[in-house]
C-alpha cells in the first residue's frame, strides 16, 4: 500500500525500543512514519529538525527487554539511561508515550494504530493484517 501524504509521524526512543519495526508496520498501513535515531545525538530537538512531524511517538524499553530482544548487545543499563537523558526533550513533547517492554511488535502496532485513529478522528488507513 502506498504511503498517504500526511500527517508526518516521527518515532523516537532508545535503541531496541522498536522504532524501525513500527515504522515499517505503519508504512504498510499507509501512514507517513519515520524512525528518528536521535538517541545517539546530543541535539535535544533533532527530532523536530529532521522530520518536522505532525505527530511524535516515543517508544521506550527497559534494559531487560532490550537485552532479551538483542542478546548480543554489549552495553549496560547506564547506556540506556544516557539515551533516555538525550531524549528528554522528545519525551516531553510526544503525543504518545508507549513502553514497549513486554509487548511484541504486533501489540505495539495495534496500540499505535488505535491511538492514531483516535488522534486523527478517523478510521485511518486499513490495517493489512486485519483485512
Amino acid at each position: 500500500m502506498a504511503t498517504r501524504p500526511g500527517p508526518r509521524i516521527a518515532l523516537v526512543g532508545p535503541c531496541v525500543s522498536g522504532k524501525s519495526t513500527l515504522a515499517l508496520a505503519l508504512q504498510a498501513a499507509g501512514y507517513n512514519a519515520r524512525p528518528v535515531s536521535q538517541e545517539h545525538s546530543y541535539v535535544p530537538y533533532m527530532w523536530q529538525r529532521i522530520t518536522r512531524p505532525d505527530i511524535l511517538i516515543y517508544l521506550d524499553v527497559d534494559y531487560d527487554q532490550a537485552k532479551a530482544r538483542r542478546p548480543h548487545i554489549d552495553w549496560g543499563p547506564e547506556r540506556l539511561a544516557e539515551q533516555a537523558q538525550r531524549l528528554t526533550h522528545a519525551r516531553a513533547h510526544c503525543d504518545l508515550y508507549l513502553d514497549t517492554s513486554g509487548l511484541d511488535a504486533d501489540e505495539v502496532r495495534q496500540r499505535v494504530l488505535l491511538f492514531l485513529r483516535a488522534f486523527l478522528g478517523e478510521d485511518g488507513p486499513s490495517d493489512p493484517v486485519d483485512d
